[in-house]
């Protein structure tokens, strides 16, 4: 499509005061690093904004994506076709009040936990060092050394058939890597989160142990989209990859990391094939000799 074709997006956009780009890399998007043009993208600054734009895209047929930090996202080196609905920093505000942080779904899990502990507020000091926004942690029910988001969510908003509606903790379906929301065309834009009063001192150095282990077990000094794969149950994916003497094992740019198994990196310029590549002789070789049939916990867009 021209740009002429998504006038009507860069008017609703422009009435709101959102930013508009036009074939803007999408590498420069997602914690992978990779990933082509798309033919625009808006970055979303209010619901309102959001929900008009999501209409549009559906009455006139435009194929859309809603892409927060990107950290769990391969996008093709072809690009994406269609409109990049970004909730990014132009959408994240975070409010406190008593226990309860309030935050739009484009902010980071790192920056709602610095309010919490800003705020003497314990319960969330899993989620530091995760490189997501709230949106999509909530869409994954992310979790990291022993928590999860729903351990500490109470509710979230979200936009369903052009309308902000609410659904509370027990109706979110929030599982490993699961919720409502991965099945339904939903799209959040804000998530409530309870937590309880703490000491800040014991809070800091919670968060600064668990950022310590990040950094000593995860390769965090090259670009990727955290865990490859999903745990399979009973065992773990990292595990089995390395029993398989998979480690280093690499598809142009892209490699098994020899620091922790479960993620793919981005090395040297990996493209979007290079991972797929090396992601799909890691799910052969695993699954030929332990039988475990791997699942990408990574989104796969193109």
């Amino acid at each position: 499509m021209s740009c002429n074709d998504y006038s009507i997006i860069e008017q609703t956009a422009l009435k709101y005061g959102a930013a508009v780009l036009y074939n803007e890399e999408m590498k420069h998007h997602t914690t992978f690093r990779i990933g082509g043009p798309c033919d625009v993208m808006v970055k979303i600054n209010c619901e309102a904004l959001l929900c008009e734009l999501i209409e549009q895209c559906e009455k006139s047929g435009i194929k859309y994506y809603v892409i927060g930090r990107g950290s769990n996202v391969l996008v093709s080196d072809n690009g994406l076709k269609g409109v990049v609905l970004l909730i990014g920093s132009d959408f994240s505000s975070v409010r406190v009040e008593g226990e309860t942080i309030e935050c739009k779904a484009g902010a980071s899990l790192s920056a709602v936990c610095q309010v919490a502990l800003e705020n003497s507020l314990t319960g969330l000091e899993f989620a530091y060092g995760i490189p997501g926004s709230v949106g999509g942690a909530v869409y994954m029910n992310a979790g990291a050394y022993g928590g999860e988001m729903k351990d500490v969510v109470i509710s979230c908003k979200y936009i369903d058939d052009g309308k902000i509606k609410e659904v509370p903790l027990s109706e979110m379906e929030l599982s490993y890597r699961h919720s409502i929301f991965s099945e339904k065309n939903y799209c959040i834009t804000s998530v409530k989160i309870g937590l309880k009063k703490g000491d800040k001192v014991e809070i800091k150095s919670m968060m600064d142990t668990l950022m310590q282990k990040r950094k000593d077990k995860q390769p965090l000094d090259y670009p990727s989209a955290g865990s490859t794969f999903k745990r399979p149950e009973g065992d773990f994916a990292g595990r089995l990859i390395e029993v398989c003497g998979l480690k280093g094992t690499a598809c142009g740019g892209a490699e098994v990391s020899t620091k922790h198994s479960g993620f793919v990196i981005n090395k040297d310029n990996a493209t979007f094939s290079d991972v797929l590549g090396v992601i799909d002789i890691v799910k052969d070789k695993v699954k030929k000799e332990t039988g475990v049939e791997l699942q990408c916990e990574v989104l796969i867009m193109e």
